[in-house]
């Protein structure tokens, strides 16, 4: 059977962009050290910013982004490969991409991925998110070929919307990333709920490398890092402090857990009476 060891890096990203990019490096030395063949690190790796138009200030463009050169540099040298959960990257009309990034073992970009879903909510009257007020929205679902397995990319919010994450099953995902800046509010009640969720829909391995604590920008975030089997059963989970946890993957439980409940083969049309 085949298997991949992978890992998840937990953060607390700050406004310092070179300081976030150093607390990431180290962090996924220390996965590859555990044996780590795919390292993924959360959305937002390289700056959480709430002030207004700071993400496009500290922001540049893809060629030119510095978390991005030294995340590819960092996946040569330790020959593995990367899932950079997410960097704000210059889209133009004053608004940036939250564009996740898998990158090779020889440090070329092997996809990439703009987040579809914008994080707009008001939890209570001091929790409000305004997503794209600095983001533009992407348009495109992405799968990705690993060595062993095809990967599927999603980003945070993303993981509310399961149409997505069926879509990708069907594309021959069997491995799906879910990077995410969980506020503290909605991941104590829905973290887990919807993560074990989308892996048992799919029969997919879920990797969702968080940001966890409170933030020098004032925000608090979830943190519990999880990796989940097709079964939806935990294989290994964060706290709340940065970290990163591991976990081996046996790609044949999918086609095994697919068999047993063959859910995906199941979906029929349908209409809706009163309509």
């Amino acid at each position: 059977m085949s298997q991949i060891r992978v890992a998840c890096v937990q953060m607390r990203s700050g406004t310092a962009v070179a300081d976030n990019i150093a607390a990431a490096s180290a962090l996924i030395r220390q996965a590859a050290g555990q044996g780590a063949e795919l390292i993924a690190t959360p959305e937002m790796t390289t700056l959480l910013d709430r002030k207004p138009g700071a993400v496009f200030e500290k922001s540049t463009t893809e060629e030119a982004d510095p978390g991005l050169a030294a995340f590819r540099a960092l996946a040569a040298e330790l020959q593995v490969t990367l899932l950079i959960g997410s960097i704000a990257i210059r889209a133009g009309d004053g608004k940036c991409a939250n564009r996740s990034f898998l990158i090779g073992p020889d440090g070329e970009i092997v996809a990439w991925y703009d987040k579809i879903h914008m994080f707009d909510v008001q939890l209570n009257a001091g929790n409000i998110y305004r997503e794209s007020d600095s983001f533009a929205a992407g348009g495109e679902a992405v799968i990705a070929d690993l060595p062993a397995a095809r990967l599927g990319m999603t980003v945070c919010y993303d993981v509310r919307f399961p149409d997505l994450f069926r879509a990708l099953a069907w594309s021959g995902a069997s491995i799906i990333a879910v990077p995410a800046a969980f506020t503290r509010i909605t991941g104590e009640a829905h973290w887990h709920i919807l993560l074990r969720s989308r892996a048992i829909e799919t029969g997919c391995f879920i990797i969702a490398p968080a940001q966890g604590g409170k933030h020098e920008d004032g925000r608090e975030t979830y943190g519990h890092s999880l990796i989940i089997d097709p079964w939806g059963e935990v294989l290994a989970e964060g706290g709340v402090d940065p970290g990163v946890i591991v976990a081996t993957l046996d790609l044949g439980k999918v086609e095994e857990v697919r068999g047993k409940v063959p859910s995906l083969k199941h979906v029929r049309p349908f209409g809706l009476a009163g309509s």
